[in-house]
């Protein structure tokens, strides 16, 4: 990118003085600018060196190069091609470079999708792995195919990723099951096979409408301890959107209600957002939504 950035200046300083000795030529005319060139042997050869700028800092910076061995690299660039040895080297360079982001980028990137918490992947051993799978040598594992090896890392992943989600959030969990345990057991609340729970506010005669069908509402959303997360009535404007476009307990609820109703739905975690992380709404939170249907678009 740098050549081409020097070429590109070296065309466009050629240019802007052809340009300005062309005009210069325009007002002394008729006496014509005579252009000073050098040899294109010389012009070559400095055009070549000029193209080196910032080759040093590349190197070292993005390849990793200690700039006291320039003259083995100079050699590398006059080589006309690659004996088996150079071959050799190469493919232990990688295999060196590829060792460090082992060490420095891939591990360190797993661990955390686990939990940075506990020290479950043990390095040493991923390396050993990460070995026999390149050389198909010492493979404490070799009866495991691939294929099967990729379904019992993925169940396990989800295993810590969920176990870690609990460790953080199940109070969260667990107080939206105590709720509604409570709950099922006030006046005029319904429990759904689900466990959607709801209280009719007010009885609606409309008509009741279908997953596929868009309503317009005004609701409010708060969590079990009160804290308001989302308001219609406070936007003084109904939102309109289609039933089966919204969480599970939503879709539910709706597609009971006639027209004209106004409920408050009580809704697990499950039917609501689960281990998502909606700001506010923290993961495994049970939902509280006092929800007025308006109409059903057409």
């Amino acid at each position: 990118m740098r050549k081409y950035i020097f070429i590109l200046a070296a065309l466009c300083c050629l240019t802007a003085s052809a340009a300005s000795n062309k005009k210069k030529a325009k007002k002394a005319e008729p006496v014509v600018a005579k252009v000073d060139t050098i040899p294109a042997r010389d012009f070559s050869y400095l055009f070549g060196r000029a193209n080196t700028n910032g080759l040093k800092d590349y190197l070292v910076q993005r390849m990793g190069i200690d700039t006291t061995f320039m003259a083995d690299f100079v050699q590398g660039f006059d080589a006309s091609g690659m004996t088996e040895a150079d071959r050799r080297m190469k493919a232990r360079l990688a295999g060196m470079e590829i060792r460090e982001q082992v060490e420095k980028q891939i591990i360190p990137q797993i661990a955390r999708q686990i939990d940075d918490s506990l020290q479950i992947l043990q390095p040493e051993v991923f390396v050993a792995g990460f070995r026999a799978g390149l050389s198909g040598q010492n493979d404490l594992m070799a009866n495991v195919s691939a294929d099967s090896a990729q379904t019992v890392i993925r169940k396990q992943m989800d295993y810590y990723q969920t176990a870690q989600m609990e460790r953080k959030y199940g109070d969260n969990r667990r107080a939206g099951e105590e709720f509604l345990a409570k709950n099922a057991k006030e006046k005029d609340v319904v429990t759904t096979k689900s466990g959607l729970q709801y209280k009719v506010l007010t009885k609606g005669e409309g008509e009741v409408p279908t997953a596929t069908q868009k309503v317009k509402v005004n609701y409010e959303g708060r969590l079990i301890d009160g804290t308001v997360f989302d308001s219609s009535y406070k936007r003084n404007e109904p939102a309109t959107f289609g039933c089966n476009q919204v969480i599970k307990g939503w879709t539910e609820a709706l597609t009971m209600m006639p027209v004209g109703s106004k409920w408050e739905l009580y809704i697990p975690q499950e039917l609501a957002y689960g281990p998502q992380d909606k700001g506010t709404i923290k993961p495994f939170s049970m939902l509280i939504f006092t929800v007025e249907l308006l109409s059903i678009e057409k």
